[in-house]
């Protein structure tokens, strides 16, 4: 193997490692504030918080659930708001 095949192949495993880096950086946060979101969802409905408003709890489903992982505290909050104002998040 040459000299410039040996810094090419050099170059580009450095390139990766790099857009790697940067992947995994970006996925650890959208997990974390996916766990976050659904974690406060079953907050809510274990603590009763909705009761306070007089509406029934938030039902857990599967739109409810990818609303808050996929938006974290945001979704959590558009959850909420919907719920108050009567707009069902069902199938």
């Amino acid at each position: 193997m040459s000299l410039f095949m040996g810094l090419l192949a050099l170059v580009l495993v450095i390139a990766l490692m790099f857009v790697l880096y940067r992947v995994i950086k970006s996925a650890t946060g959208f997990i974390i504030n996916a766990v976050v979101g659904v974690i406060l969802l079953w907050l809510i409905n274990f603590l009763s918080l909705m009761s306070l408003a007089g509406r029934p709890d938030i039902p857990i489903n599967l739109i409810t659930v990818l609303i808050c992982a996929i938006g974290g505290v945001f979704g959590v909050l558009v959850t909420v708001v919907l719920h108050l104002l009567g707009i069902p998040l069902t199938l």
